[in-house]
């Protein structure tokens, strides 16, 4: 007789450590607010110290537990060191939210090396060397984790209007996010990608700025809102998905991805 509850489904993270990069915005800010509300203790992790002061604040003030830190996923050094402080400071990190993320908006040949470098090392880089370093302390101490890619609709489509790079990058993502969970199966971490379609966030928000209002050419007349993210995020990083690695939630609103 299976030992599992009847359904086999929760949300709740007591007793999780998790750790949110790019948590000063957007869909991060979202996540990080999610996770804490699920009973997880939230690492939240960006650039701007101000944005992660008050999220802090905010996720307390809705009886959660977080503990901000500075990182730049470029930083290689940065990225191990957050680890280890915050393996210290708080606990085993058991689930990651690799969620940091920058546009390109040119066009391929009219990119700088320098912005090559930033968007590769912010968006793949950076997330390969983080899950490496959770994944390293996981391992030795023989616990299951979660690790949560978020990479993009425009991983798997490209319409040629600018970010070219941004969209190699997703697409090696999703790429990352099924090798790694080969990797490491035997060692019961599980490793997903969710990838959104257009969703409100600061980056969107700059590129309807220079592009317009494109809502009204989805099939459903309308940009995503992040909490429509909150329950494949939860089922990812619950007990109910323990049998799902190397997957690819494709959560679109319908935009066509494919």
């Amino acid at each position: 007789m299976s030992d599992y509850p009847l359904p086999n489904v929760s949300n709740d993270l007591t007793g999780q450590i998790a750790l949110v990069t790019g948590a000063t915005s957007g869909l991060g800010w979202r996540f990080a607010r999610v996770l804490a509300s699920a009973g997880a203790r939230v690492v939240v992790t960006g650039r701007r110290a101000d944005r992660l002061k008050e999220l802090t604040a905010s996720i307390e003030a809705e009886g959660g537990s977080a503990y901000p830190y500075e990182l730049d996923m470029t930083d290689a050094d940065a990225i191990q060191s957050v680890v280890d402080r915050a393996s210290e400071e708080v606990g085993l990190i058991t689930i990651l939210v690799n969620n940091a993320g920058v546009p390109d908006a040119q066009r391929a040949h009219k990119m700088s090396v320098e912005l090559v470098d930033l968007v590769l090392g912010t968006n793949l880089r950076g997330p390969y060397l983080l899950a490496c370093a959770v994944a390293r302390p996981l391992i030795a101490a023989k616990a299951p984790g979660r690790i949560i890619n978020i990479g993009s609709g425009a991983g798997f489509r490209y319409d040629g209007h600018g970010a070219a790079l941004y969209s190699i990058t997703k697409a090696a993502i999703d790429r990352m996010s099924r090798v790694l969970a080969v990797e490491w199966s035997r060692n019961h971490i599980n490793v997903n990608c969710i990838a959104p379609g257009a969703f409100s966030s600061e980056m969107l928000d700059g590129m309807m700025e220079r592009m317009g209002d494109f809502s009204d050419r989805m099939p459903r007349k309308r940009i995503g809102d992040p909490a429509q993210l909150d329950s494949t995020l939860l089922y990812l990083c619950s007990p109910a998905s323990d049998a799902v690695t190397g997957a690819s939630i494709e959560v679109d609103d319908g935009q066509g991805s494919r």
